[in-house]
């Protein structure tokens, strides 16, 4: 038993190790853009279901924090203050699947195909879930959605959520990006996006360690019915939003455990529905029955499930045809080992970055606003 907690252990080290560098380029660049991109407009961007509408909270979500608690909890915000209820769901969606931190560890673990269908397939996904919304989201369910999120229920990372620390004048914008203001709002924000994630990623690599290292892959092939490719094909994107909702990681910390998935035999599509699907776990769907009660959070299940399914089954189709599904199922699962390769090199170079950013968030009053990340937000701390 203890050889064996040591393998699964060693597995996520491992991953932890080769991933570690992208993580904190990701987190950097996040926190780069949320600098520059203000949050007090946005509920103005949405508000409607229209083309432009869904086209700004696409890109408003890809320039905001990959947290999957705090893209919901700005969700609601959003949608208090007058977005549209699809709009600002479509936001989450972005939030989750077109941010930098989420590709450069795709194309660390899994390869560039898989950073490539995550932008190909999220907008997909958001249209799919546009059309059922004007199809099935009917107007009493959407009132007594606001009225309960009217109420203020706490969910997860309130604070961090709406902290709007961005810097908005008329300079260039790199600029606004090396001044004082913008390099103070650059650490406040990779800081706090850790804080906010780290519990996911640790999660997940230790999920992933474990089965890595301790299921076998015959079990992942009766499951995911490698002996049978056509079924294997339909029933992966089907299968791999379930595998997301019970294993309760979500956000960036789902990659090490798609990589093992993938490794395991599922389809194509099938990790790419279980990727999609960090905003369906239990404990969001716990916060969605806070925030706008049960029949919405039932709602938001069936429609972001099939969502999610059926684009990740259109992303396979549209990608074999074009054959850019990898042959072979090889993601960056290894035994723990450390040398002086380029990856040892980057880890330093980055952790140095780590650690000034982190200097700098310590010494402009950070600690501060890092104790109110679970709390609803207010003027005290909300930087305009």
């Amino acid at each position: 038993m203890i050889n064996a907690v040591i393998h699964a252990l060693s597995m996520a080290f491992a991953m932890g190790w080769e991933i570690l560098w992208p993580l904190i380029l990701g987190f950097a660049l996040s926190a780069v853009v949320q600098a520059v991109v203000s949050h007090r407009e946005m509920a103005r961007l949405l508000p409607d279901d229209g083309p432009s509408s869904i086209a700004a909270a696409l890109a408003l979500g890809a320039a905001s924090s990959s947290c999957s608690y705090a893209a919901v909890a700005l969700a609601r915000s959003l949608f208090r203050k007058g977005a549209n209820f699809t709009a600002a769901m479509a936001f989450e969606m972005a939030s989750t699947n077109l941010v930098a931190e989420l590709s450069i560890i795709l194309i660390v673990l899994m390869g560039w195909r898989f950073a490539l269908v995550e932008f190909v397939g999220a907008p997909i996904m958001v249209a799919l879930l546009v059309f059922m919304f004007r199809m099935f989201l009917k107007p009493q369910l959407v009132s007594e959605a606001k009225t309960q999120a009217d109420r203020g229920i706490l969910g997860r990372m309130e604070g961090h959520a709406e902290m709007d620390m961005s810097v908005a004048n008329d300079a260039p914008l790199w600029k606004r990006i090396i001044s004082d203001r913008g390099m103070t709002a650059i650490s406040h924000y990779f800081v706090m996006d850790w804080a906010a994630v780290w519990l996911d990623i640790v999660g997940g690599l230790l999920i992933a360690g474990a089965l890595a290292a301790w299921v076998p892959n015959t079990f992942w092939q009766s499951l995911f019915l490698v002996e049978h490719p056509l079924l294997g094909k339909l029933w992966g994107p089907f299968v791999g939003p379930f595998v997301a909702i019970i294993s309760f990681v979500c956000s960036v910390g789902n990659i090490p455990l798609a990589a093992v998935l993938w490794n395991g035999g599922i389809s194509f599509g099938g990790v790419i529905a279980f990727i999609f699907a960090d905003l369906i776990v239990l404990p969001i769907l716990d916060i969605y029955r806070k925030y706008y009660g049960w029949k919405m959070a039932a709602f938001l299940l069936i429609t972001f499930y099939f969502a999610m399914a059926v684009a990740a089954l259109i992303v396979e189709g549209v990608f074999g045809a074009l054959d850019l599904i990898p042959s072979e199922h090889q993601a960056l699962v290894i035994e723990a080992s450390i040398s002086w390769n380029y990856t040892a090199w980057l880890n330093i170079v980055f952790l140095i970055i780590a650690g000034m950013l982190l200097w700098r968030f310590v010494t402009t009053g950070g600690v501060r606003m890092l104790r109110m990340m679970n709390r609803p937000a207010s003027s005290a701390h909300a930087h305009r």
